[in-house]
């Protein structure tokens, strides 16, 4: 099911938390949602599942509108919030039990969904413990078993890894990227890695606004501009390597890579490759050539330099 955004904007006071949104995820995407904190993210996320009302502007869940059909987009969403809000005094049954009935689940269906939920989100062994005595990756299981117990078409997951440990975070991501084969998914984390690994489509946000938007890949692509490449050239002098390489057509810049005296890098300008270029020029002048490998740029980079 898509959610569209339309012209979303969002006052605190006299503070524009979000301004002017607008965008569209499709049915049975993962959209990565990035941005710094206080960049609107969990803002956007809230008024999508219906938990704030937009200053301005329009949020649709397939062919409902959030704010004339708030209880039957209620019905199409599960929404795991940052802070994961669970009764730590209810056994995992039991709190399940408890939200199935919150979401008007016929009785004679509840234990099903809750067989269905405990073997999809892995607590199978869990079940009957108290929520207290669960760590923290069982309970992101539990909080993510209780936004999906009545099997929503729209998934919002607010940063569902924080506080994970590096095997909790890799089983919390296999989770979500087989609900993802299913559902619409809106992902907010600051774990970049985690994004381009799960995420189909990525949206960087900064002061409410979208500034990037596109895959990984574009978004690297887009922020590099032209190609760069690592090259270690032996038996040369230094400063003969970088004035030939300079040299090449379509050479933007050449730099020497710090602690390391024979390697260079070289900035080609946009949509132009050097490489064999390169190769060339180290030959006509008798150079060794050890290394010529690409550097990518990485999401990290992009979204430092897109936040900054």
């Amino acid at each position: 099911m898509d959610v569209i955004v339309k012209n979303l904007t969002k006052f605190y006071g006299q503070q524009k938390a979000v301004d002017n949104l607008s965008f569209e995820v499709k049915t049975g995407e993962i959209l990565g949602f990035l941005g710094p904190n206080g960049a609107g993210k969990t803002t956007t996320m809230k008024a999508i599942a219906g938990c704030l009302t937009p200053t301005e502007g329009t949020i649709s869940i397939g062919r409902y509108n959030v704010a004339d059909n708030a209880d039957k987009v209620r019905q199409l969403i599960g929404y795991l919030p940052e802070h994961n809000p669970l009764y730590t005094d209810m056994t995992v049954i039991d709190y399940l039990r408890y939200m199935a009935r919150l979401q008007r689940i016929r009785a004679a269906k509840i234990n099903d969904r809750i067989l269905e939920m405990v073997n999809v989100c892995g607590l199978e062994g869990e079940k009957h413990k108290r929520i207290s005595e669960l760590s923290k990756g069982y309970r992101q299981r539990v909080g993510l078993a209780q936004a999906l117990i009545h099997d929503p078409q729209v998934l919002i997951l607010d940063e569902p890894t924080t506080g994970l440990d590096p095997n909790q975070i890799v089983e919390i991501r296999e989770l979500i990227r087989r609900i993802g084969r299913e559902k619409t998914i809106i992902l907010s984390s600051h774990i970049l890695s985690e994004v381009e690994a799960v995420c189909d489509h990525i949206m960087i946000i900064n002061h409410g606004r979208i500034v990037a938007d596109g895959t990984a890949a574009q978004l690297r692509k887009a922020e590099q501009g032209g190609q760069m490449v690592v090259a270690t050239i032996e038996d040369a002098d230094r400063n003969l390597v970088v004035k030939a390489l300079q040299a090449i057509e379509g050479v933007e810049m050449v730099d020497i890579v710090k602690d390391r005296p024979n390697t260079v890098e070289v900035h080609s300008q946009p949509e132009r490759q050097c490489t064999r270029d390169i190769f060339k020029t180290c030959v006509a002048n008798g150079w060794t050539l050890t290394e010529l490998s690409p550097i990518e740029t990485k999401l990290e980079d992009v979204f430092r330099e897109l936040t900054k």
